[in-house]
């Protein structure tokens, strides 16, 4: 009888582990679909400084897939692979770099979305993934928040 009771509670708990990786992918896959498109900078900030307004109006994030590409001025700042993980809180990217000046590099963050706004915090490569959405001096992270490009 107690053979029966731990394959069933063995069982129960696989099958709510399961339901719960499935919701999971099931938020990542929506917000990956949020994502798609072309975003505009709106505020920046890195290390605590301010990005400068300049450098706003010519920033373009374009995101198709698992794929987002990130322009500055013209020049590719970085071409990278996404991960998320929507279970955490708050929710997590990897940025997985394939073009730009840190290819080859992994880039943790955090991120929120909120219909046509998208914010992101992400730390310098190499470095532990933020836990707020807040830059510092000497901290090495990038804030940024991007508006849905209107056709």
């Amino acid at each position: 009888m107690k053979t029966v009771q731990i394959t069933l509670l063995i069982c129960l708990t696989a099958l709510v582990i399961s339901q719960a990786r499935g919701d999971e992918a099931k938020t990542a896959k929506k917000d990956l679909a949020q994502l798609q498109g072309e975003w505009v900078m709106t505020i920046g900030s890195r290390d605590g400084q301010s990005v400068p307004d300049a450098m706003l109006k010519n920033s373009k994030r374009t995101c198709k897939g698992d794929e987002t590409t990130v322009v500055i001025r013209g020049q590719l700042l970085m071409r990278t692979k996404i991960t998320l993980d929507p279970s955490k809180k708050p929710k997590c990217i990897d940025y997985q770099i394939t073009g730009g000046t840190n290819a080859g590099k992994t880039q943790l963050g955090i991120y929120e979305i909120d219909g046509d706004t998208v914010k992101f915090c992400f730390s310098t490569p190499g470095k532990d993934r933020p836990t707020d959405f807040a830059t510092k001096a000497g901290r090495g992270r990038t804030y940024s928040v991007w508006k849905r490009e209107k056709k």
